[in-house]
């Protein structure tokens, strides 16, 4: 296609299952990499995504937390300690690329649980209406895709708000607890969203964060699936379909058994296709591709080995691109161990081979 379409063209079109001028790119660098890259030569008051003129995806996102208070415990050269406003204490490593270590958690159990749920109310105050004024109509302008981001299931309960070890019991054990929270965090997304929609601040599709696997297999079996969280999933795109928009799933980790379950429920895009974790893309897009659009799947670990990925993007593009149907982008995030040559040269291989 000649003419050069714009983020939001794009990505409506692998929504559609069509082809576009070129597959969109979508992915996130870890904040140590955009340090290595403004070393490196990326100007420090423009985005990556500006300087390499890839795509524009935006976010809307609110505050549905217990609003606990935040306060930093310690601070080193090296990490600091802090208290989320969801009850956590955490540690941060300041020039490491890593997940937070979660040291403990304010909520930990029913009744911990029904003192914070009596503080998350749906109000507006919990909604930067100054960021959506001073942002939102330029977003639109320049053909940007926004996504209006949703907090609820099984990972953020688990990671950040009551610990891994004490839902994956809780699951077994007191599986009403687990289903009313992931009932209340889904009811807060959804009230607080309704009231960004009715102000005009309309978005594109609706993504959330629930990682369901680690490597080759799944935090809980697909019964369990079926009974505690599918339910909930189900009512989150349903509530954007309502809408016309789209509902895009952020699922780490090796969960192939849930895929058929997630299309059915409606799903309409899945990321990050973690190939490490044992998730094979070129399968998926032959299995799913008509029903699914696919986003990710390009093994991080190979970022920094020029070699290594391009062999692998040879592979994958043609296959991936066909049809529509597909948003470039690692299986995870992009390391640190990737310089800002070595991403210059995958973005130049990336626009060519995902050009139509």
């Amino acid at each position: 296609m000649s003419k050069t379409m714009t983020t939001f063209e794009r990505v409506q079109r692998m929504y559609e299952h069509r082809e576009a001028d070129r597959v969109p790119m979508q992915d996130s660098p870890w904040h140590t990499t955009l340090e290595r890259w403004h070393r490196e030569g990326l100007p420090e008051n423009v985005s990556y995504a500006d300087y390499f003129d890839l795509d524009h995806f935006e976010s809307i996102y609110v505050d549905s937390s217990p609003r606990f208070t935040e306060e930093v415990i310690e601070e080193t050269d090296e990490y600091t300690i802090v208290t989320t406003n969801w009850g956590a204490t955490l540690k941060n490593w300041k020039h490491i690329a890593s997940t937070p270590e979660f040291l403990d958690f304010k909520i930990n159990g029913p009744e911990s649980w029904a003192a914070a749920k009596e503080r998350m109310q749906p109000t507006p105050d919990r909604i930067p209406w100054d960021h959506l004024q001073r942002n939102y109509k330029r977003w639109r302008e320049n053909g940007a895709w926004v996504i209006g981001q949703f907090w609820f299931g099984f990972d953020v309960t688990h990671s950040w708000t009551v610990g891994t070890e004490r839902v994956l019991t809780a699951m077994a054990l007191d599986p009403e607890w687990c289903m009313d929270m992931f009932d209340y965090f889904l009811q807060m997304s959804m009230s607080l969203m309704d009231m960004v929609w009715e102000a005009g601040y309309t978005f594109d599709a609706i993504s959330w964060p629930d990682d369901m696997g680690y490597k080759y297999k799944q935090f809980f079996s697909l019964r369990m699936y079926r009974n505690l969280l599918k339910p909930f999933q189900k009512r989150a795109i349903e509530w954007a379909h309502a809408k016309g928009i789209k509902a895009h799933l952020h699922s780490c980790g090796n969960i192939e058994p849930f895929i058929p379950e997630l299309i059915e429920i409606g799903l309409d895009a899945l990321n990050p296709l973690e190939v490490k974790a044992g998730m094979d893309t070129i399968a998926l897009k032959k299995q799913y591709g008509d029903q699914l659009v696919l986003h990710g799947g390009i093994n991080a670990v190979h970022w920094d080995n020029p070699e290594k990925i391009m062999a692998e993007m040879e592979t994958k593009l043609p296959v991936l691109k066909e049809n529509g149907g597909y948003i470039f982008a690692s299986d995870h995030s992009i390391p640190d161990a990737v310089s800002l040559e070595d991403f210059a040269n995958i973005v130049a291989l990336y626009k060519k081979l995902g050009s139509y």
